[in-house]
């Protein structure tokens, strides 16, 4: 409805039906401002033109809503799921929202091929082999591969890598890999110590304890001493690592504890996660919202809202129990396997609640401190830049490449909290001369503005490059023709000798630069996201980099497998020997036909 006086409250609510659903406020142009869920929808709707229309948060809500449409469900736990697609879908300015660009990180087991690798992985898990997690964060994960490294010695390396060796790699030398690669363990022997390393990480630290104290001593029996010392000491240091990780729960049930800490209007939540016995660390959350909600509005919401589309434990520990948990729990619970949600716990659980509160605490203050730092920043910005008002979205381009080779710009976001990291984007340029940072710039610029000019993202109030007058030169020539006008454009010049504090500001049809004080507020924060952006290009750059010099020349070819290849590089002692070799000296390693052999010598000789 386009006016609010057309809104008829008493006959609306005369039509509320007592069933679930869900129920949404419109503001005057039928946008949704708020979205919730109700067990009896009559009695919920109503007690917004009710007693409870008196509330702060309510009044604000009620006084840019315009129109109510309900939804009808077949019970609350259906009511529950189409409230998060819609708060999902519509971003509602009044809900609690919860805003995480990352995903948890995962350990990958390529447990489908001979000799699996163990490592780092974040994203999809579509892909071969075991995933084991979530973990808290990328330190954890890294933290724990180096354990299972040095307790089991499985490979970390992927398999480009380890289907080109010829001779074991670093990682065998200090004990941490037993080369598998070249031959130097049976793959009987390796999968047994696969099967340890996933026990290990799965928290059955006893059954691998106990298998190989049974290994010990079989070979103590027949005399095999330097073995049993080996498995001695490995069993020592699994012990060891369990007296530093292992906490007091006898039930080794997979479980987050969740605290809540709100304050001026801000809110924080941390997730401890506990697994197989072991506390593997924290991650802080900051749900944001324009209204004021409770502490256990705000969990029921992070619940909702971070749970539904990722993986759940089995017992989730809260500080602040939201009203319809029962609801929450059955929703949560995949197939047979129940999930608690539970505030009243005693013991070690009590401990990990309290934990997660005391890290609620610091993480939100923290950011509160940071925040008022960036608003002063800010604020400092505007007035050297003479931007009028305090800008909420700036976005900075930098170019990497190594000799104009594999060119990388990197487009970073900041708003009034910091880095807008999910919003951080990289191109990789093609079709520019090597070495043409102009032509990058230009590239990046129009890709980026093309998109942000269609709808696909925010339009910025600052738009920085890293560079001097060509660059920014090259930036407003690619804005001009997108006729993309409104955001104030400068360049980030380094100064004499490229010191530090001494850089010049080059704005986009200003008569003169700008040098600003070294102890600029404005300095510091053009430097931060300036770095910023050189950090993220820097990344981006050597990850594709890496790529593309991790392939071996002999991938692609057809027929050539990865037990071909390690033939070839055997035979003729690495990849350089392989290019010298003619057809004649090819047809005589083991397995490589003479038409196969035609096709290696072409690749290296363009035939």
């Amino acid at each position: 409805m386009n006016d609010k006086s057309a809104f008829d409250q008493k006959s609306f609510l005369q039509t509320l039906t007592h069933k679930p659903g869900v129920y949404r406020m419109l503001d005057a142009e039928g946008a949704v401002i708020y979205v919730g869920k109700a067990r009896d929808l009559k009695k919920r709707v109503s007690s917004y033109f009710g007693s409870k229309a008196h509330h702060p948060k309510t009044m604000a809500l009620m006084a840019q809503t315009h129109d109510v449409q309900i939804t009808v469900t077949g019970s609350e736990k259906e009511a529950l799921l189409l409230e998060l697609n819609l708060i999902k879908e519509h971003q509602p300015y009044f809900n609690v929202l919860l805003r995480d660009g990352k995903g948890y990180p995962y350990i990958h087991v390529s447990t489908d091929r001979e000799f699996p690798a163990f490592e780092f992985h974040r994203g999809a898990r579509n892909t071969g082999g075991r995933f084991l997690g979530p973990y808290p964060n990328a330190a954890a994960v890294r933290q724990i591969l180096t354990h299972v490294q040095k307790l089991f010695r499985v490979r970390p390396c992927d398999e480009t890598f380890f289907a080109n060796r010829t001779r074991p790699c670093l990682q065998n030398q200090i004990k941490r890999c037993t080369a598998p690669c070249v031959g130097l363990i049976e793959a009987n022997d390796y999968a047994r110590d696969v099967k340890h390393a996933i026990l290990f990480l799965e928290g059955k630290d006893e059954s691998v304890v106990k298998d190989l104290a049974q290994r010990m001593d079989r070979a103590a029996e027949v005399k095999q001493y330097e073995q049993a010392a080996q498995l001695r000491d490995q069993i020592a240091a699994i012990k060891s690592l369990q007296s530093r990780q292992s906490i007091t729960d006898e039930k080794h049930i997979d479980t987050d504890a969740l605290a809540v800490f709100g304050q001026g209007g801000s809110w924080a939540v941390v997730a401890v996660m506990i697994r197989g016995g072991r506390v593997l660390g924290s991650r802080s959350f900051f749900p944001h919202s324009n209204a004021e909600h409770g502490a256990d509005e705000v969990m029921r919401a992070f619940i909702s809202q971070h749970y539904f589309s990722g993986p759940v434990p089995r017992e989730i520990l809260v500080n602040a129990l939201p009203g319809d948990a029962a609801v929450l729990e059955e929703t949560l619970a995949r197939g047979n396997t129940k999930v608690s949600i539970r505030a009243n716990v005693r013991g070690s659980r009590r401990g990990w609640i309290e934990m997660a509160e005391a890290n609620a605490r610091e993480a939100l203050l923290m950011k509160l401190a940071g925040r008022a730092t960036i608003d002063k920043q800010l604020q400092a910005l505007a007035d050297a830049l003479q931007l009028g008002t305090t800008p909420g979205r700036i976005e900075c381009f930098d170019i990497s490449h190594t000799g104009g080779d594999q060119t990388v710009a990197s487009c970073v976001v900041f708003g009034g909290e910091g880095p807008v990291k999910a919003d951080y984007r990289r191109f990789n340029i093609k079709d520019v001369e090597a070495g043409d940072d102009y032509g990058a710039i230009a590239q990046a610029i129009r890709r980026r503005y093309t998109r942000v000019r269609n709808g696909e993202a925010p339009v910025p109030d600052l738009i920085l490059v890293d560079g001097g007058k060509g660059q920014l030169s090259a930036a407003a020539k690619e804005l001009d023709e997108l006729e993309f006008d409104g955001p104030v454009l400068a360049a980030v010049a380094k100064g004499p000798e490229r010191r530090p504090g001494k850089e010049i500001i080059h704005v986009h049809g200003a008569s003169r630069a700008l040098s600003l004080a070294g102890d600029s507020p404005a300095l510091h924060v053009i430097q931060q996201i300036r770095d910023e952006a050189h950090r993220f290009a820097i990344t981006a750059h050597r990850q594709r980099r890496g790529k593309s010099r991790q392939q071996s020349p002999l991938e692609g070819i057809p027929g050539i497998g990865p037990k071909k290849r390690r033939e070839l590089l055997r035979f003729f002692g690495g990849l350089q020997g392989v290019r010298r070799a003619g057809v004649s000296d090819l047809k005589k390693v083991p397995g490589i036909s003479p038409g196969l052999a035609e096709k290696i010598y072409g690749r290296f000789h363009d035939r």
